[in-house]
């Protein structure tokens, strides 16, 4: 669903993209980021220095990367790869830090100027991060300014930070310092006027608040003149040899420990440079408000049922038991509702889980692709037995959740403007999520719906769909309206195409 947006808004105005966790873990088999660039065409694309994975799970995080030859080496080689694939100028952005290594043998700009120097590669320079590098590594951020090269600086962002008794934080939840602001200038003065983003994606402000930061981020850069053109275009490049660097890997290896587990900080501590030991509750805190906040925007309802505090520990737990597979925190809730199955704490509240499969369900229909609405009068010119014979292909955000609690009016109870809860949650139910454009509807279905729906989504044609519609239906209740249950599909989107042309169905006489 993010692709589609973009691409949507790319058609009206250009705009840069992120590659997407490539540079450190670069599986074109999994995340091709030739097809992203290919449906967006974004004029920029770039991605963060830093890494964020280890062999068996995602930490979801820009960690800071030890800063010497072999790092180098290893990243060139990535860099080499994406380029090649994507057949663009690549951009890295220096990212904001808390703890540096002891092995660190070059400054973060002498690494990203020599990265750009091997593989042809663009920077994105972020000065906030300068900024904070400044203040919590004792780094000269102008010195930094002045190491990269001439030409390499594509993008600019600036931010706003937070101060904590431990670090200055890069959070995008304030405006833009004016000491940062001071920063932007030196690298204009450098650079040129190359394309800006003010960033501001946490505690926003009013409307006017974001377009006064835009505006004088667009002033300042007119007092400068236009940056030389780059090449658009990457060569071919043979292949790096690379060496493994085993004290890398044991490194990150650490690191990813500590964070799960405080007791391993003792053995990653030997190998922090002075004052970061300390810092590693800020990398830690983030892990944490990652998944809170992941789980959060899945689960809002199960959220508002359990309360803030036993949501929190609910996550902590979750997250240690479950560690993220996904470099996308979106896929992080995949297996929450089957943790919260064995979950003892849970165990008095035995709808939490239906209500959590629900949820998950709703979640994945915002993200499905998307598909062009189908109208009804695509049956018109059927004959019957090709209707009976025909296939319906559902949308790809179609889903069906079986419970044997009310989730679908304990769902609907806790939307804007929603009835009052149920009256009971032991009453089972049949739930069909479907999204209409970008808004996702949750219907509790009758029975013989629910039949016929299933037998759908299963790959029977429309024929054997009404069979168990009508097998479900009460003796004794009045004939289900077909005509109805069809418009209902098609007016919900429920319906993206119609596989006709296979053979009927046979009938004993």
């Amino acid at each position: 669903a993010d692709r589609i947006v973009a691409a949507q808004v790319a058609e009206h105005v250009p705009i840069p993209a992120g590659a997407g966790k490539i540079v450190f873990a670069v599986d074109f088999d999994e995340a091709d980021p030739r097809a992203l660039v290919d449906a967006v065409d974004p004029f920029l694309v770039s991605e963060h220095l830093s890494w964020g994975a280890l062999a068996d799970r995602q930490l979801n995080d820009l960690l800071p990367l030890r800063l010497d030859g072999a790092a180098l080496a290893l990243l060139c080689e990535r860099v080499d790869r994406v380029q090649a694939r994507i057949q663009r100028r690549l951009l890295l952005e220096n990212v904001s830090t808390y703890v540096r290594f002891r092995a660190d043998t070059m400054s973060e700009a002498e690494f990203l100027a020599e990265l750009a120097r091997r593989t042809g590669c663009g920077i994105l320079l972020d000065v906030n991060n300068l900024y904070v590098n400044q203040h919590n590594h004792g780094e000269d951020a102008r010195a930094a300014i002045a190491a990269l090269p001439i030409g390499s600086v594509a993008e600019i962002h600036l931010a706003g930070h937070l101060e904590t008794p431990l670090a200055l934080v890069d959070h995008h939840g304030a405006a833009v310092a004016e000491p940062v602001w001071d920063l932007y200038r030196a690298a204009l003065q450098c650079f040129g006027r190359v394309p800006s983003l003010v960033e501001w994606d946490a505690d926003l402000p009013p409307l006017d608040g974001l377009l006064a930061e835009a505006a004088k981020a667009e002033a300042i850069a007119c007092d400068y003149p236009p940056p030389p053109a780059a090449a658009a275009q990457v060569a071919a490049v043979a292949p790096r040899a690379l060496v493994a660097d085993t004290a890398l890997a044991e490194l990150q290896q650490r690191f990813g420990a500590a964070l799960f587990d405080r007791r391993q900080e003792a053995t990653l501590q030997p190998l922090l440079a002075e004052g970061g030991a300390g810092r590693l509750a800020l990398y830690r805190g983030n892990l944490s408000a990652g998944w809170e906040r992941a789980l959060g925007e899945a689960y809002p309802v199960l959220r508002q049922l359990v309360g803030e505090e036993f949501f929190a520990g609910l996550v902590r737990a979750y997250g240690k038991a479950a560690p993220s597979q996904d470099p996308d925190l979106a896929g992080f809730g995949a297996q929450f509702a089957g943790f919260l199955d064995g979950f003892a704490p849970a165990a008095p509240y035995p709808y939490l889980p239906d209500v959590a499969r629900l949820e998950w369900m709703v979640h994945r229909a915002h993200l499905a692709p998307d598909a062009p609405p189908l109208g009804l009068d695509a049956l018109a010119a059927m004959t019957p037995e090709r209707l009976d014979a025909a296939r319906f292909i559902l949308h790809p955000s179609v889903a069906l959740v079986d419970s044997r609690w009310a989730v679908a009016a304990l769902w609907q109870a806790h939307q804007p403007g929603g009835p009052a809860l149920p009256t009971r949650v032991d009453a089972p139910c049949t739930v069909l999520v479907v999204r209409r454009g970008w808004r996702v509807e949750v219907v509790e279905l009758d029975a013989p719906e629910a039949a016929a729906l299933e037998q759908l989504a299963a790959g029977a044609s429309f024929g054997e769909a009404v069979d168990a519609l009508l097998a479900a239906a009460p003796a004794d209740a009045p004939a289900p309206d077909i005509g109805a249950m069809l418009r209902s599909w098609f007016e919900r989107g429920v319906v993206s195409a119609v596989a006709v042309g296979g053979p009927s169905r046979t009938t004993d006489a």
